[in-house]
């Protein structure tokens, strides 16, 4: 069978794209268990892996998203259930309310003007510089933002993800790096950097730390939402 017959039969199957998702990711958690060093990322393997599966078999990325979307239909209650673990930690966001909010005000603003500084730097166009402005946040309001400001929301996604996945697999060496040891603060920084892929690993992390996490995705999708009008007007 040659790679356009195998490409072919793949086109006919609802759930290659469903099960090359999850059996990749499978092999990301073994390596994980095995090599336990923070870029053994189970998201990195497991993106690597698919790639190296469509590129070696030739298989179309249009085959592969017919059956990986099922994967996708479970992010809402996924990013839902993130609200378990704030609850069980609403006395910190009530007790220290000004130092939370300002600490994602200040991830919120350092990702967006860091986005401008580069920006200027390697001369990129004002379509290009609103596509990568939502980087930070998830890719439901990323998209939102991008189309409407006049970006490409293709490549928000890109830039969205590469950021998630970069942030779940730095997340602790940068911690230790710059010696966070507050559980609430590195909750912040996680879940302000990098989203619902950073989450996951705060909440390996500990159980503040995915709360703050989880909080930070909501409070800096919203405060992006707002801060991103002033930006956008910069180039």
């Amino acid at each position: 069978m040659n790679l356009e017959q195998i490409n072919e039969t793949l086109a006919q199957s609802a759930f290659f794209g469903m099960f090359l998702t999850l059996g990749t990711y499978q092999v990301g958690l073994l390596v994980k268990r095995k090599v336990k060093i923070s870029l053994a990322n189970p998201l990195l393997i497991s993106a690597v892996l698919i790639i190296a599966v469509l590129l070696a078999f030739g298989i179309e990325y249009e085959t592969y998203d017919k059956g990986a979307r099922y994967v996708s239909y479970f992010m809402t209650p996924a990013t839902v259930s993130l609200a378990i673990p704030l609850y069980r930690q609403m006395a910190l966001l009530k007790k220290y309310p000004k130092a939370i909010l300002g600490g994602i005000g200040a991830g919120v603003l350092t990702a967006m003007g860091s986005i401008f500084l580069l920006a200027l730097c390697f001369g990129l166009s004002h379509e290009q510089y609103v596509t990568l402005l939502p980087k930070s946040i998830t890719t439901a309001i990323g998209m939102g933002i991008s189309e409407k400001m006049g970006g490409i929301p293709a490549i928000t996604v890109v830039s969205i993800s590469i950021t998630g996945i970069f942030g779940a697999v730095m997340a602790e060496t940068l911690c230790k790096l710059f010696q966070i040891r507050e559980p609430i603060a590195r909750g912040l920084a996680i879940g302000t950097a990098s989203h619902a892929l950073g989450t996951s690993k705060a909440m390996e992390l500990g159980e503040i730390e995915g709360a703050m996490s989880s909080l930070s995705i909501v409070v800096a999708g919203i405060m992006t939402v707002v801060s991103i009008c002033v930006f956008v007007r910069f180039l």
